[in-house]
């Protein structure tokens, strides 16, 4: 170690401009002004005011050092709130935001720089905080916890990109509300709840469809309430088949209560035990078990909705009870045609999506009053055109169209019949009515992720880049363990707001869990290029080809959807550069 290099523990900040490439494309020169006069008027003073000092400047961020690191963490929630006032009333394409990550680590001095694991850590979290937010280490958490009256909300544990170990994460955003301290996802007036997979004890591995059913159904119907938060089905289901410390699992992703099941069966019969843990304590709220024929299930789903309601003393409306209690199906074989369609057509393949297309015909076939049935079939003819796999792109959203009508006439209230519509209007360049109706859906579903993630789809749509960034990551929140799609939207939207590091990154995991999925790899070739990895793309676009033959520039439009013609354009130069046909 030189004289001019040692060691010390500091608080470190990163900050960085969300959209910063977007927003110089759009007014260079206004771009650069507003950074300015916000560093002068009121950033560069509260540093100052904290202690802090400026380590550097990247052009879209700052590194800063802070001996005290409540200084830095309250510096940094003052600068948040700072800049959304002055951000009020400023049009979206021209709003200059900030993400910003703190951390408390050991640093290595260099003459005037700062180097090392801590200013990493720092650097990552900001990449994952919110716009407008802070995301904040553990390590800060158990010193500033007691010492700020703020409210942090508990953001799991992350992996960080090229940071070894997962690191815990709490989150402050301006629109947070909550007493000192740590804001409890469990509140006496919004209960949180996570309903775990029901376990099969029974030999049949078909009734494994049961028990899958009995507990989406249950977060489907809970999720309606508004005064109830309730972890999307993804994110509780990777829980599925493991031995459970409840406590854990309960920590993990933020709730107070948990919902735990069996399922065994002989001939006809059914027995179905539920219990409703406090996590705090590990004590009972409420158990029941349920011995009924096959032909009761939902009978029994609409029951332990109800009882769970009750017991965390959650008081209904009329309509909102009549919403939990509805029923999409009594025929139980429908029920499981189309929980396995669904399941198939996630998968985004240009192969699976025919089987889940032939599954959720039969769906409809047995039961024609089942709306969810009819918007899975309405999915797999979207994404058909899309891909102009199987015949005129117009035609398959034509029958598209059918199927979404129908589904709204049956039950216009589930997430995941209005999200079909929501992609329709895109598809159709109705932008502004798809985000319209998605914000009804949203409202009518407050507790969904998925209701979330439709409405940040409809935003990115529509060119509304960073307030569905800000949407696909509450659902992200929501549910923890997000699926395939939601990673795609945020993608999107990262993509054209010039955030290329973040999106590889979630392109890498998409495709590590779903190889076939063509619009990664497509998303992925573009990437590419943009970091100048012109035979990487080329690779990327070989493998498009793979999977699907068939795919042409023509189509490419017709996979974003986005109304935003001059990156469109772009984005096909990009993708005839890595060699995209015609």
């Amino acid at each position: 170690m030189t004289e001019r290099t040692q060691r010390r523990l500091a608080a470190i900040v990163s900050a960085d401009v969300v959209g910063y490439s977007r927003l110089m494309g759009v007014d260079e020169a206004g771009t650069l002004a507003g950074l300015r006069a916000h560093r002068a008027e009121l950033i560069d003073a509260l540093i100052a005011e904290h202690g802090g000092r400026i380590v550097k400047t990247m052009g879209d961020g700052l590194l800063l050092e802070f001996p005290s690191v409540v200084e830095a963490t309250q510096c940094m929630i003052e600068v948040q709130r700072g800049m959304s006032e002055r951000n009020a009333g400023v049009a979206d394409e021209r709003r200059i935001t900030f993400r910003i990550g703190v951390n408390l680590g050991d640093i290595i001095i260099e003459d005037d720089d700062i180097l090392g694991d801590g200013v990493n850590i720092a650097a990552r979290l900001q990449e994952i905080a919110e716009p407008g937010g802070v995301a904040i280490s553990n390590r800060v958490h158990e010193d500033v916890r007691d010492r700020l009256d703020t409210a942090f909300t508990d953001g799991g544990e992350q992996a960080l990109k090229n940071i070894a170990r997962p690191q815990q994460v709490w989150r402050w955003s301006p629109t947070d509300a909550g007493p000192r301290g740590v804001a409890e996802p469990a509140t006496p007036d919004k209960p949180s709840v996570a309903v775990l997979c029901f376990d099969n004890m029974s030999s049949d591995p078909d009734h494994e469809y049961f028990a899958d059913g009995m507990a989406e159904d249950i977060i489907t119907a809970l999720s309606k309430i508004s005064r109830m938060r309730v972890i999307a089905r993804n994110s509780t289901f990777a829980y599925k088949g493991q031995a459970l410390d409840l406590r854990k699992v309960a920590s993990e992703l933020g709730v107070r209560y948990v919902l735990e099941g069996s399922i065994r069966s002989g001939g006809k019969r059914l027995r179905i035990a539920a219990q409703l843990i406090d996590a705090t304590d590990g004590s009972h709220v409420w158990a029941e078990r349920y011995d009924r024929t096959i032909d009761d299930i939902f009978d029994i789903q609409d029951e332990i909705s109800k009882e769970i309601v009750t017991a965390l003393r959650v008081k209904l409306t009329d309509g909102e009870e009549a919403a939990v209690l509805a029923r999409g199906t009594n025929d139980i074989e429908a029920w499981q045609l189309c929980t396995r369609a669904t399941e198939l057509f996630l998968r985004f393949n240009p192969t699976d999506y025919l089987e889940a297309q032939t599954l959720a015909e039969k769906a409809v076939a047995r039961d024609q009053n089942y709306a969810y049935a009819w918007a899975t079939l309405g999915f797999t003819h979207w994404w058909d055109g899309r891909l102009g796999y199987t015949g005129s792109t117009d035609a398959k959203y034509t029958q598209a169209d059918e199927y979404a009508k129908r589904a709204m006439e049956l039950d216009d209230t589930i997430s995941w019949v209005i999200g079909l519509s929501t992609m329709l209007l895109a598809a159709r360049d109705r932008h502004d009515d798809g985000v319209a109706m998605a914000r009804l859906g949203f409202e009518s579903n407050p507790g969904h992720a998925d209701a979330r993630a439709f409405l940040a789809f409809a935003l990115v749509h529509a060119a509304k880049y960073d307030e569905g960034i800000e949407h696909f990551r509450a659902a992200m929140s929501l549910n923890p363990f997000y699926p395939i799609w939601y990673r795609n939207g945020l993608i999107r939207a990262l993509i054209v707001t010039g955030e290329f590091d973040e999106a590889l990154t979630i392109s890498e995991e998409i495709l590590s869990l779903e190889p076939s999925f063509v619009q990664g790899w497509l998303q992925k070739a573009y990437l590419f290029e943009q970091l100048g990895q012109s035979e990487d793309a080329g690779q990327a676009i070989v493998e498009v080809l793979r999977l699907a033959p068939g795919m042409r520039l023509e189509h490419v439009p017709g996979l974003w959807l986005i109304n935003d013609a001059a990156f469109m354009e772009h984005f096909l130069a990009a993708m005839r550069q890595a060699g995209l046909p015609e």
